[in-house]
């Protein structure tokens, strides 16, 4: 008797929790989700057209910010300069690459600060500004740039690519196009680049032969005279002051 009791219980227990689950079930329903695809007005569409624009030329210049920045800035010739200079010390990774790379990074922006700011000023202000359309802003912007390449740019080297694209000779630097420019200005760049580190080399190549030959006079022949140099290296760069040496003279350069 008592376990049928525990049974009608039981079965009373369940259907009480069954129908307020039941009873929730209704009030608490899914939303219905609707997806719908309207055209908008004029204004609206012309304004997520900007947008739309602005969003792809963002993108644009972020992916081919890395080649921006090496080859149409001073980066190429402070960069190369300062690997000439280490492998002429003979210090192999000392500074390390990371060091370099971010002091050239920030003497880049140091010494490009006015093409940038004129470049902001004359285009992207606007631009955003709503005042001029992409293509009068591509060119505004660039025109800084190439101003700062056709300084920086040989005559001879600009000559080699202009005959090598085959275009008639140009009567003024607007008739150059950028195309032909930009490999004349990283030639340049070179070029001037291991000129300084000739000069930087010349110093540290008289200790090599100077140690070279006090070695052999003394038979120690069996003595890497790289190992005596490199200390006197580093002691004559620190007593000329050879940062604010080599700084000042790529600085100058521009």
């Amino acid at each position: 008797m008592r376990k049928n009791k525990a049974y009608i219980y039981l079965l009373l227990l369940f259907l009480l929790l069954f129908s307020s689950l039941s009873v929730q079930g209704d009030e608490f329903r899914l939303p219905d989700i609707r997806l719908e695809i309207g055209t908008g007005s004029e204004e609206s569409q012309g304004e997520d057209f900007v947008l739309a624009l602005r969003i792809l030329l963002l993108l644009t210049v972020l992916s081919l910010a890395p080649a921006i920045l090496i080859m149409l800035t001073s980066f190429t010739r402070i960069i190369v300069v300062f690997s000439l200079m280490r492998s002429a010390m003979a210090t192999s990774n000392m500074p390390p690459n990371q060091v370099l790379i971010g002091l050239a990074l920030f003497l880049t922006i140091f010494t490009m600060a006015p093409v940038w700011q004129e470049v902001n000023s004359e285009a992207i202000q606007p631009y955003l500004a709503e005042e001029i359309n992409t293509e009068i802003m591509y060119e505004r912007g660039l025109a800084p740039v190439r101003e700062f390449m056709f300084k920086q740019t040989r005559e001879k080297d600009l000559a080699l690519f202009v005959e090598l694209s085959g275009l008639p000779r140009p009567g003024n630097k607007d008739e150059v196009p950028t195309y032909v420019l930009i490999p004349a200005f990283i030639i340049s760049e070179l070029k001037t680049a291991f000129q300084i580190g000739f000069m930087i080399y010349i110093p540290f190549l008289m200790i090599d032969m100077i140690v070279a030959s006090i070695l052999m006079s003394m038979g120690m022949l069996m003595l890497p005279p790289v190992m005596i140099s490199i200390p006197f290296k580093i002691l004559l760069f620190i007593l000329v002051d050879g940062w604010s040496l080599v700084i000042e003279t790529l600085v100058s350069t521009f």
